[in-house]
């Protein structure tokens, strides 16, 4: 697997949300731009930190337009579980098998021991990577680069 670069086409993917829906990146396409936010578990400090910064500043990636979904392979009533306790507005995606994570980069590991590796990768709205980056990064640094012109 190649890793994904600022400029590439956004891998295509369908997956489901804690709810049921099916999220598919291409329903974003010509229409807003989308942040992934890969993270590792449910339930983890530094992952309650990301995602509750995210469900902070919710209101600031609504007026951006940017829509802003967690993913990783933790399952619908975990993803459910998780979002209930700390209030989310950020829907959690399912992605059993890694399959994402891997077209991503955003999955390390082998075998049995593979998870995601927390990345934050920002998608515009013509479906071209214009943000990737390890870690948890600041609202302010990720809208600044959905913002930027292309």
């Amino acid at each position: 697997m190649s890793a994904l670069h600022v400029g590439d086409e956004a891998p295509d993917f369908a997956l489901p949300a804690e709810y049921g829906t099916t999220v598919r990146l291409s329903d974003f396409r010509d229409k807003q731009p989308v942040v992934l936010i890969f993270y590792p578990m449910d339930q983890t400090p530094g992952c309650t930190a990301q995602l509750c910064a995210a469900r902070d500043d919710a209101e600031r990636y609504n007026a951006a337009g940017v829509a802003v979904f967690g993913v990783n392979n933790g399952s619908a009533a975990s993803h459910r579980r998780f979002s209930e306790r700390y209030k989310f507005r950020t829907p959690l995606l399912v992605d059993n098998g890694l399959h994402v994570a891997d077209a991503y980069d955003a999955a390390v590991g082998f075998g049995p021991l593979r998870m995601i590796k927390r990345t934050v990768v920002g998608i515009s709205a013509e479906g071209k990577v214009v943000y990737y980056r390890r870690g948890a990064p600041a609202t302010d640094e990720i809208l600044s680069a959905l913002s930027a012109p292309a």
